[in-house]
C-alpha cells in the first residue's frame, strides 16, 4: 500500500521557478551576458552551487570559490526579497485539497526539495502544517539525482521507499525517485516526463483514489 508521498517543492507545490529565474537573470545580465528561459530550464532540481556552475559555463565564465559563494548569496538574496512576498493565493491549483486528503487517508507526507528556503515558502503559503517532515537543502549534501532527499524523507517518516511515491517536475527529481526504488509522478508533460511511472498536468482533478489506481501495489521491479 501506499504509506506515503514525497513532494518536490518549486514547481509542484508552488512556481517560485519564476522568481528564480528573474534573479539568475539579474545576476547574468550584471556580468554581461544573457540567461534566457531556455537555459533556466537546466536548472530544474538542481541545487544552488550547480546552478552557478550552469550559469557560469553558459555565460562562459570562471572564478574563485570565494567569488562564487558571493554570486550565490547575491542571488539568493534577490529571490528571497520575492518569496517574502509570497501568499497563499500562489500554491498551485488542487495541491492543497490533495494534501488534505492524504491526510485523511492516514498516508505520510514530506517534502523533499533542494532548496533551503523551502520552510520559509511553506510558511508564507501557509502550508507547514500539511507536511509531518521536512527535507531540504539544509539538511541534504547529495543533489538530485541522488535519492539522498527522498531517503531521508522516507526515513524521517518510518516509511520504506518501496512504499513512497515522489512527485517531481524535473527529470533530475524523477531519476532520484527511482534510484531510491520509489514510484514517481510527473508533474508536467508526457515528453519530457515520459519515464516517470505516471505523469499528470497538475493536481486539479486528481485524487488519492485516482492515485491508488494508476499505481497498484506492489509493481513489478518495486518488490
Amino acid at each position: 500500500m501506499i504509506e506515503a508521498c514525497l513532494f518536490d517543492l518549486d514547481g509542484v507545490v508552488v512556481d517560485t521557478a519564476k522568481y528564480h529565474f528573474i534573479a539568475w537573470k539579474a545576476l547574468a545580465e550584471e556580468l554581461g551576458f544573457e540567461f534566457t528561459l531556455e537555459d533556466n530550464e537546466r536548472l530544474k532540481g538542481v541545487s544552488r552551487m550547480q546552478s552557478l556552475d550552469i550559469l557560469l559555463e553558459i555565460g562562459g565564465l570562471q572564478f574563485s570559490e570565494p567569488e562564487k559563494l558571493a554570486m550565490a548569496e547575491k542571488k539568493n538574496t534577490l529571490y528571497v526579497c520575492y518569496i517574502e512576498k509570497m501568499t497563499p493565493e500562489e500554491t498551485l491549483p488542487g495541491v492543497e485539497k490533495f494534501l488534505q486528503e492524504l491526510r485523511n487517508a492516514g498516508i505520510g507526507i514530506a517534502l523533499g526539495s533542494a532548496s533551503k528556503n523551502a520552510p520559509m515558502i511553506l510558511e508564507r503559503i501557509q502550508l507547514s502544517g500539511m507536511f509531518d517532515a521536512i527535507v531540504d537543502g539544509n539538511s541534504i549534501s547529495e543533489a538530485k539525482p541522488n535519492p539522498e532527499v527522498f531517503l531521508k524523507g522516507a526515513e524521517k517518516l518510518g516509511v520504506l521507499p518501496e512504499n513512497c511515491v515522489v512527485f517531481e517536475d524535473a527529470i533530475a527529481g524523477i531519476e532520484a525517485a527511482q534510484n531510491a526504488n520509489m514510484y514517481s509522478v510527473g508533474i508536467g508533460d508526457q515528453e519530457t516526463l515520459g519515464f516517470a511511472d505516471l505523469v499528470i498536468p497538475g493536481f486539479e482533478g486528481f485524487t488519492v483514489e485516482k492515485l491508488k489506481a494508476c499505481l497498484p501495489f506492489p509493481q513489478k521491479g518495486k518488490a
